[in-house]
């Protein structure tokens, strides 16, 4: 079992934003450090859903995050009520995320958006290089299989790597670099993971070719 660090007290919390909005990245990260036994708590809402618990309290620190940089403690409520409804509006998305991908939609239908409000298709996410392929798949419209081959074929790391990089989580794309800092892993071994994903795609396509 994962233990966490305990909370911080209102002192030290209030002293660490006061360095955050000086650009210090060591109080950055023992704001999410110290907060993650928060996200344990709004993540046991969720167990017994099709997600693990490993798999929600990654999702949940995302939402931490965001609750971390972008808090503001002017308007005067509490980080932890703050991070506590952002924590569970990130689950919330990639639950209903993951029903989304089981419907049978036109393969153009749009799944989210990217940073600069513009749609994204799963089309956009499953990088083909094979236009006669792809033409196939339009006319033949083979949907069905293309969210299915995401959701069946794919771990839930590499679903979240791909859905973060291509910004089906509330429309951000995240850079390898920034997908690795939040999952606390190399760079190197996020490239891995998009690059498996895809190739694991493209594999469960050619079975239907």
């Amino acid at each position: 079992m994962r233990t966490f660090l305990k909370p911080l007290s209102a002192a030290e919390e209030k002293e660490c934003l006061e360095r955050l909005k000086k650009g210090d990245q060591a109080a950055r990260d023992k704001l999410i450090e110290h907060n993650m036994r928060l996200v344990a708590h709004v993540v046991k809402k969720y167990q017994g859903s099709d997600y693990d618990t490993e798999d929600l309290l990654s999702v949940g620190a995302i939402g931490l995050i965001k609750a971390v940089n972008t808090f503001n403690a002017d308007k005067g409520s509490r980080l932890a009520t703050y991070a506590a409804r952002c924590v569970e509006n990130e689950i919330l998305m990639l639950l209903r995320a993951s029903k989304k991908y089981s419907r049978e939609v036109s393969l153009f239908e749009p799944i989210g958006v990217d940073k600069d409000g513009e749609t994204v298709s799963l089309l956009d996410v499953i990088e083909m290089d094979n236009k006669e392929t792809l033409d196939q798949m339009i006319l033949s419209q083979d949907v069905k299989e293309l969210y299915e081959a995401f959701e069946t074929c794919l771990t839930e790391t590499e679903k979240m790597v791909l859905g973060m990089r291509y910004g089906l989580y509330k429309g951000k794309e995240y850079t390898q670099r920034e997908i690795a800092g939040q999952l606390g892993i190399s760079r190197s071994y996020v490239s891995r993971i998009e690059k498996k994903a895809i190739e694991k795609m493209r594999a469960e396509f050619a079975k239907h070719g």
